[in-house]
Formats: C-alpha cells, sequence, structure tokens
C-alpha cells in the first residue's frame, strides 16, 4: 500500500482532559505504518478541516460528557454536518468515539451512543472499542486497560476540580488502543477496497 490511510480526529476538548485522550488516540493510530492523522477543533472548524473530514478513510469522534450527552460545541459541529449527510460524503467511513466525564460512570454510554448514532446517520461503520472490562475482579487494577467498562468506545474520568488536564495512565492507554484498532481496521478496509477496484 503506498498512499497512506487517512485517520481524523474531530474533537471539542472541553477543559484539556478530552483533548489529552484525542493526543492519546491520535498516538496509537501514528503507531500504524503509513497511516496520516490530522486534529480537528470542531469548534473552531475551517473549511479546511471540513476537507480533512471528508477525505479522511475514519473519523473519531470526541468531546466531554456534559449532561448526559456530548457538549454543546460538537452537537453544533454535528448539526452543521448536514451538508454531508445529504450528499452521503462520510458514507462507509469508518467511525468510533471518546469522551470524559467527572464521575466514574457519569452517563458516558450516552455521549458514546450519541456519537454512534451520528455516524450511522451518515452510514459510517463504527468501530467498539474491543476490549473486555477491566478492573472488575479481586486480581484486577485501576491500571488495566478498559478500568471503566465501556465498549462503544474510550472512556475517562476526572475530577471536576481538576484544572491541569490530568488523564488517568490507563484512561490515556485505552484511547491510544482505540486509535490503533481505527488505524489497523482502516487500513485493512482500504487495502480491501482498492484491492477490489484493480
Amino acid at each position: 500500500m503506498t498512499d497512506p490511510v487517512r485517520i481524523s480526529i474531530a474533537c471539542h476538548g472541553g477543559r484539556g482532559h478530552t483533548a489529552r485522550l484525542g493526543e492519546a488516540v491520535r498516538a496509537g493510530a501514528s503507531r500504524v505504518p503509513h497511516t496520516e492523522v490530522t486534529s480537528v477543533q470542531v469548534d473552531r472548524i475551517t473549511d479546511q478541516d471540513w476537507h480533512r473530514l471528508d477525505d479522511a478513510d475514519a473519523i473519531v469522534f470526541g468531546a466531554p460528557t456534559y449532561m448526559g450527552t456530548a457538549s454543546s460545541a460538537f452537537h453544533t459541529f454535528a448539526e452543521a454536518s448536514a451538508r454531508r449527510w445529504l450528499t452521503r460524503r462520510w458514507q462507509d467511513k469508518l467511525a468510533a468515539g471518546f469522551t470524559n466525564s467527572g464521575s466514574m460512570a457519569g452517563d458516558k454510554a450516552g455521549t458514546l451512543g450519541y456519537f454512534a448514532t451520528f455516524a450511522a446517520q451518515h452510514g459510517m461503520l463504527w468501530v467498539s472499542l474491543g476490549l473486555a472490562p477491566g478492573w472488575n475482579s479481586s486480581s484486577g487494577s485501576e491500571f488495566d486497560l478498559n478500568r471503566l467498562g465501556f465498549h462503544q468506545g474510550a472512556a475517562a474520568q476526572s475530577p471536576v476540580d481538576d484544572r491541569t488536564g490530568t488523564v488517568h495512565k490507563s484512561d490515556l492507554a485505552t484511547a491510544e488502543h482505540l486509535g490503533h484498532r481505527v488505524a489497523k481496521l482502516a487500513r485493512t478496509v482500504v487495502a480491501g477496497r482498492r484491492a477490489l477496484e484493480s
């Protein structure tokens, strides 16, 4: 495969914790050879950013969970994507998601479910986290991957009074796993499409 596989991370960074997760997703995706990863800040999106998303083979959505769903900045971006929906521009791209909240559960499943529905409306193919839950037995540890036990995407917990953007090592490693998984699957899908077209 000569051309790179293109992954875009479309994220609202909130107070910094979710942005750190996005960096971990990027690091994981970048470990896959011949992968080009770009980041788009959805609250400051430009025409060039929209074109990056249009040209991506996979888009990973990220936002903090506020009041049981993604932040309003992400919702604004999602509504602005309606032109892409009308033209089916993102049809059959891979999609995945990540989020952060102040509580261990924090209703993050609502945000991940929202991302999956948003992707489905665009005709995208959802990539789950692909990990068993961690830290759910007496031999487990808070440093297990997927310590919070989510399956639809990568989830993190950060104290609401933290202003440093600190994210638990396990949550960062889980987000990195997600990025790596998306990039590997995107590489497989793109190679398959190119083989069928040749």
